[in-house]
């Protein structure tokens, strides 16, 4: 651009931010119109304006801004090609732009940084790519040159925090020394810039990932350590915070080497911090040591499977939280005292911090907190101050968890009547506090609530709290939902599949399913999550009733029923968003707490309800398809799904009428979570009808195979679907032979994917994957086989495939990251292959691989894999036999 285009973009810069809305829509056009003109030049000008100090902050400012809008997206779909259009801009135009935003650094009067951001956004892009090496190199010699300004060191080293945090650690690993040596220069005790030393104490925070081969060195480590330790006592808040942040994560990362420092200067240093009146000192203080937990627990997970098999773990725990627990718990009493009466819930504070430490350290300490903590409770249960009993009670439900429960059970239920007496304290926040560890209590020790001293005062207690606040209710109901599950779990019952005849919870169950209904009505039942938590706990009584309850049950099952037809009809009244947002949810939990009812209904009633339901049903599939409310088709989906349990072939009554809306839910790609219900459903129908569905197969089949070969389908699909051809092969039989050909060879391609190994996510798609195809070829084989006493003719067509089959089998057991699922899937298969080809194929199976992969899975902990190689193992020992002794 001329001097003039300059002069104009100038300008339009300004009115960027002039607060009229024309003038910015004006300029937004201005700069559209620009960039779709010649994106380089644009590109080029505005790096122009932000180095050129003559311009004033404002424009330099959105120069930066819009310059870093043209480098980077936050929509993830399109970075690639924001990349791309960077890379394919001309060379003297990224090299010019890139001079200009290294030049601008130490330039600018404003902050953060626009050319620290330009230099990370570029850098992101060209680092992992072998592009502008001498960057770096530039960036450490602008920090440690002693003729820079201020400026110029904040702004450079917030640069190099931008890059350690974006760019990937393996790209900076070459370059870690040169970017410790800038880093450390900033944060030394001599530097007088406060602005310096915190943005370089964050550039270190950023750059631990990838420092590893230093803290390996004793003395580099202990030059790092000292610096931070020091930055640590800084009388700048934010300093003082952004090093202690840099302690939480050293913690976490190199735990290995924390030995040295911890007795001298670590242990001190955060106990000091979790003692600060400043908030956000005294969360760093905490999380250190909720770190520390977070470790020694691994460590000793760590342990225990190194002693299971055999041999010495490869790092070991130290103990620190242990030793330290007598200085720990009283700090951390001290934070639990410093509630707020009004607390916004999503307000992360150090009372909160100081909860979830005790837990961790119950965790990790086990019966060793016990007697550390009791004491601070029988001081403060009654204590005048309602802190003091809300700190006492927090802090007596937080140890449930980690010591032994027979320890704990007297102690609870000891405590059980003043915690009862607790749900009518004058305080809210010490009445949702007895609730929540009532609810812990039900949970971790139910045996304390459910015992005949207990039990009717108890659900009285929690009946009444039903009433109370929604905060206090909703972890009522979280109690209930605990509560309704252990007495199932402790109910006499003849054999684990039978429902009990009758439960210790009997004789209340009708008057708490009726008054958890009535809370799910409530008025203020949006606040705190109350309606969910109502419903959940209804859902959680009904799924663990008895036999002697079903008659409330069956009632609510009605009344569920008659709330999901009010609620369809209301839809005609939803005026703004947030109605349709709450009509939403609505549906959902209603569809969900259906599923509960209809799964405890007994078989012969189920086609009383099934017509009502299915037209509910049916009328939510319609307008959430208008709509496009992705969430409630998933759980009608998943509500069809159990009506398909209960009625079984029964449910071919409705299928004209639900195909299309099934075939809407299998294309539905974009809501992954609404495809994948509708692929399962698919299963759960072929298994229900059997040979019935052939009518409806084709169109199901063409949607399936057109989304696995759909590059955009979400991974969590496909697995699924080739795992689902199987079912609809066993379903048909030999009608199967049709999409034979197709699916083969689809799952000759699947089986062969690769993935990057060092992705443990893409490691668990793989095994995924397998399954879906081992599932897929034993559901296909099965199907074809027949059930009768020979193996159908029409196997033949599998039979060329066989041999690929068992290659198959083999890579899946020569790897050693095989999933225990896959072991189990690759058994069924080996077995159905004995069952349906007999002695031809025992010269394919009968290899090394094979028998380590079974001689492996008898040794599983999971039945179904144990179960299934004991048998894959028999078949093919029979054929062996066979073959010997035949003639």
């Amino acid at each position: 651009m001329n001097a003039e285009a300059v002069a104009q973009l100038v300008q339009v810069l300004e009115k960027t931010t002039s607060g009229d809305q024309n003038d910015m829509k004006g300029a937004q056009a201005f700069l559209e119109s620009a960039s779709q003109t010649n994106l380089p030049e644009l590109i080029r000008t505005l790096s122009d304006v932000l180095y050129h100090g003559a311009n004033s902050a404002v424009v330099r400012q959105q120069a930066g801004v819009q310059l870093k809008n043209f480098l980077y997206t936050n929509d993830e779909s399109l970075r690639a090609q924001y990349e791309e259009r960077w890379l394919a801009m001309p060379e003297d135009v990224r090299l010019y732009t890139k001079q200009n935003v290294l030049g601008t650094l130490g330039t600018e009067s404003f902050r953060p940084s626009a050319a620290a951001q330009c230099v990370q956004l570029i850098a992101m892009v060209e680092l992992p790519r072998g592009l502008w090496p001498t960057l770096l190199s530039t960036l450490v010699q602008n920090v440690t040159n002693a003729a820079s300004t201020e400026i110029m060191k904040e702004s450079t080293l917030q640069a190099i925090g931008y890059i350690c945090q974006d760019v990937e650690p393996r790209c900076m690993e070459e370059t870690a020394n040169e970017i410790l040596t800038a880093i450390v220069h900033g944060m030394r005790r001599d530097e007088t810039s406060t602005q310096v030393k915190l943005a370089s104490t964050n550039a270190l925070l950023n750059s631990l990932e990838f420092t590893r081969a230093n803290f390996e060195k004793d003395a580099e480590r202990h030059f790092i350590m000292q610096v931070v330790c020091e930055a640590t006592q800084s009388e700048e808040v934010q300093v003082k915070v952004a090093a202690l942040q840099c302690l939480v994560k050293i913690m976490s990362l190199y735990y290995q080497y924390m030995e040295a420092y911890m007795g001298q200067a670590l242990f001190a240093i955060t106990l000091e911090a979790m003692k600060s009146e400043t908030d956000e000192v005294a969360l760093q203080g905490i999380e250190f040591w909720s770190n520390v937990c977070d470790e020694e627990v691994d460590l000793q997970i760590e342990a225990s499977e190194a002693s299971e098999a055999g041999r010495p773990p490869e790092h070991v725990s130290r103990f620190y939280a242990k030793g330290a627990l007598q200085f720990l718990v009283p700090a951390l009493m001290s934070s639990l005292t410093k509630q707020d009466e009004y607390d916004d819930e999503d307000d992360w504070n150090p009372c909160k911090a100081a909860g979830v430490c005790l837990m961790l350290l119950a965790t990790c300490c086990e019966d060793d907190i016990v007697p550390h903590v009791l004491p601070f409770v029988k001081d403060n249960i009654k204590h005048a101050d309602w802190r003091h009993r809300d700190a006492a009670l927090m802090s007596f439900g937080s140890i449930l968890e980690g010591p032994d429960p027979a320890q704990l059970k007297p102690l609870v239920e000891q405590a059980m009547p003043m915690l009862i007496e607790l749900m009518k304290d004058g305080s809210v926040v010490v009445k949702d506090t007895a609730a929540w560890t009532i609810g812990r209590v039900c949970e971790l020790i139910p045996e304390a609530a459910i015992n005949p001293a207990t039990l009717q005062p108890l659900l009285e207690a929690l009946v009444i709290g039903l009433a109370s606040e929604p905060r206090v209710a909703s972890n009522v109901c979280w109690a209930f939902t605990s509560l309704a599950d252990a007495a199932y779990e402790q109910a006499d019952c003849g054999d684990e599949e039978e429902t009990p005849a009758t439960y210790s919870l009997s004789a209340f169950f009708s008057p708490i399913v009726e008054k958890l209904l009535w809370t799910t009505d409530r008025e203020d039942a949006g606040a705190s999550n109350l309606r969910a938590a109502a419903y959940e706990a209804l859902m959680e009584m009904v799924k663990n009733s008895p036999k002697d309850c079903y008659d409330t049950v069956q009632k609510t099952t009605v009344i569920i029923l008659q709330r999901l037809q009010q609620v369809l009809q209301m839809e005609s009244h939803i005026q703004s968003q947030s109605d349709r947002v709450q009509f939403n949810d609505l549906q959902s939990l209603l569809c969900a707490t259906l599923q509960s009812v209809l799964r405890k209904v007994e078989p012969a009633h189920a086609p009383a309800i099934s017509d009502t339901i299915m037209t509910a049903l049916l009328q939510m599939f319609q307008s959430s398809t208008q709509t496009r409310s992705g969430g409630v088709q998933e759980d009608a989906l998943m509500a069809v799904a159990t009506l398909v349990e209960v009625l079984g072939d029964g449910f071919i009554k409705y299928m004209d009428a639900f195909k299309p809306y099934l075939l809407i839910g299998l294309k539905n790609t974009a809501e992954y979570q609404v495809c994948h219900a509708a692929v399962g459903l698919v299963g759960d129908i072929c298994r229900a009808m059997g040979g019935r569905v052939a009518q409806w197969t084709d169109e199901v089949m063409e949607v399936l195979l057109s989304n696995l070969g759909d590059n955009s389908v979400h991974r969590t699909v496909k697995p699924q679907i080739l795992s689902v051809f199987g079912d609809i092969a066993l379903a048909v039989g030999p009608e199967f032979r049709k999409y034979l050909e197709h699916v083969l060879q689809t799952l000759m391609q699947a089986s062969q994917a690769q993935v990057d190994r060092s992705d443990y996510d893409m490691l668990d798609y793989l095994n995924e994957l397998r399954e879906g195809c081992l599932e897929a070829y034993t559901g296909i084989i099965q199907g074809l086989k027949g059930d009768g006493t020979s193996p159908s003719p029409d196997l033949s067509i599998v039979q060329p495939h066989v041999s690929y089959i068992v290659q198959f089998i083999t890579v899946v057991a020569r790897d050693s990251e095989h999933s225990d699922a896959s072991v189990a899937a690759s058994a069924g298969l080996i077995g159905d292959l004995c069952a349906a080809f007999g002695r031809d194929i025992v010269q394919l199976l009968d290899v090394e691989p094979i028998s380590d992969l079974l001689t492996a899975g008898r040794r599983s902990k999971t039945t179904k894999t144990k179960t299934l190689s004991t048998w894959a193992t028999k078949e093919i020992r029979k054929l062996k036999n066979a073959t010997s002794t035949a003639p």
